[in-house]
Order: C-alpha cells, then structure tokens, then sequence
C-alpha cells in the first residue's frame, strides 16, 4: 500500500501577521517548533518509510522534528514549494487589498491567474502533483510523509486525485501542523483518507 502523508508546516511570524509568504524563506516561532514537536509522535506512529520535504525552511524544520523520532533523512524537492506570490510576498494582506484592490478581489473570487507576477493556479498543481507522483513512484508501497505548504498541498492533492480547479477550491485550508492521508487503492486509485488533521 503506497501512503502520503501531507504535513503542512508549523506557524511562522508571517502567519501570525498575516504577511504573504510565498516562496520566501521563512523560519518558524517557537509555537511553530513546539507544533511541529506535538505532531511528529503522531506521524511516527504511521511508520514512515521516508521523508520529503519543500526546501524552504518552515517546511525542513517541520520535517526535522519528525526526523528526530524516526532517524530517517530529511530529502527536500523544491517542487514542494509553496506558490510563488510575485510582488505580493511579504505584504500584509490588508495593504495588498488597498494597492492591488482589483487582482486582491480576483484572487478571493478563486481566478486561478490573478496577475501581480502570482504563479498560475494551474501551474502550482502541475509542479506539486509532479511531485507527488514522482515520491509515490519511488517509494511504491511504502509510506512517506511529505512536510510542504498549504497551497502546494491542496492543489497536489486536487492534481494526484484528477480533481477539476472546481473542486480543489471546495478544500479548505490546511491549518498549521495539520496533515492529510492520501493511500492508493489497486482498484480505485487515490483517495483521500483524511484531511486537515492536527495534534
């Protein structure tokens, strides 16, 4: 049985003012750590065979904390990456709205290319779905957990389980430290075992 376990990072200073971060490299809080610390005996406990993560630092200090426990290695694939936010990154979402307000109601309104130099929705789960099937071809059968983003991770959902843009923005946010299960079925393919479960 071949499993992914989606962990999206713990909290940095960014989410707390709520700034875009994107693909900047950010660090975690030391509440980040902590969550990061609180779920890793609960992946543990899924016995992983491997660990992946995004390499920007949110994502590698999340996985640290499992690797701790596990003694397994830490790879990183920048594919995982959260989306590239363009001119957005690092602003605060109330002065984005104030300069930017036409592409800010277009990106709430769910438009997959809002403009601003973001990265094309589609674009996103093309990288991360790539991704995603890569990991799970070459850990067939096994079970990984993959430490990423919020948006990187429900947009590879959406593209490893063939969802249409549709659906994938049915999904709610991932919260901090929170993971999905994803398990492929020999008759039915991926599924979604779980979604956004936390410590």
């Amino acid at each position: 049985m071949t499993r992914l376990v989606l962990w999206r990072h713990g909290q940095t200073e960014w989410n707390i003012t709520d700034r875009v971060q994107g693909q900047t490299d950010i660090e975690l809080t030391d509440i980040g750590t902590a969550q990061a610390e609180a779920a890793a005996p609960r992946l543990a406990a899924f016995r992983p065979d491997a660990i992946v993560s995004s390499d920007l630092r949110r994502a590698v200090q999340t996985a640290n904390a499992l690797a701790a426990l596990t003694e397994l290695p830490v790879e990183t694939d920048p594919r995982l990456r959260e989306r590239f936010f363009g001119e957005w990154q690092g602003l605060a979402i109330p002065d984005i709205a104030r300069r930017w307000p036409a592409e800010y109601a277009r990106w709430r309104a769910g438009d997959a290319g809002p403009g601003c130099g973001i990265e094309h929705r589609d674009e996103l789960a093309k990288r991360a779905g790539s991704a995603l099937r890569d990991i799970a071809d070459r850990f067939d059968g096994r079970t990984v957990v993959i430490a990423t983003h919020g948006g990187s991770a429900r947009e590879g959902i959406a593209a490893l389980l063939g969802w249409p843009a549709e659906v994938s923005r049915t999904l709610g946010g991932l919260g901090n430290c929170h993971w999905t299960v994803l398990r492929l079925n020999a008759v039915r393919g991926w599924q979604l075992r779980a979604y956004n479960i936390g410590a």
